[in-house]
């Protein structure tokens, strides 16, 4: 079974640990999509990412839960992630139980005949804050 999920994963942090570790129990094999730096300034400001989309996919891929890393490239549309999604056909979309996009992860997983796993949010200092408090952002 197809666990996949996406993100940033900028500065990574026990939450994103957690995320991971969690995500892959749903499965056999956990597929990470990695957002692109270009995505990654739009969403979160011109001094982000901190680390490279490459530099960011060598650390993941180093994570025993990690079986695959897909380096997004620049992603305009919706259309470009469902097609991603419709080619992979993940049995799990696992997510956040605070996911802002958890309504178009759930129309994916339903368009592959997939199912969304939320994962509970560890509340924790995230990679923005991260950021802030060592004055990146």
């Amino acid at each position: 079974r197809i666990v996949q999920s996406h993100g940033v994963f900028d500065l990574l942090h026990i939450g994103h640990i957690k995320f991971l570790k969690e995500a892959k129990k749903r499965g056999d094999s956990l597929i990470l999509l990695l957002e692109s730096d270009e995505n990654v300034r739009k969403l979160k400001g011109n001094n982000r990412p901190v680390f490279t989309q490459r530099e960011r996919a060598e650390v993941l891929s180093t994570l025993s839960t990690v079986d695959l890393v897909i380096l997004l490239p620049i992603m305009r549309s919706d259309v470009d992630y469902n097609h991603i999604i419709t080619t992979i056909k993940p049995h799990i979309i696992a997510i956040t139980e605070n996911d802002p996009l958890k309504k178009k992860k759930e129309e994916q997983a339903k368009r592959v005949g997939g199912k969304i796993a939320v994962i509970p949010f560890v509340e924790t200092f995230s990679s923005s804050r991260l950021a802030k408090l060592l004055g990146i952002d």
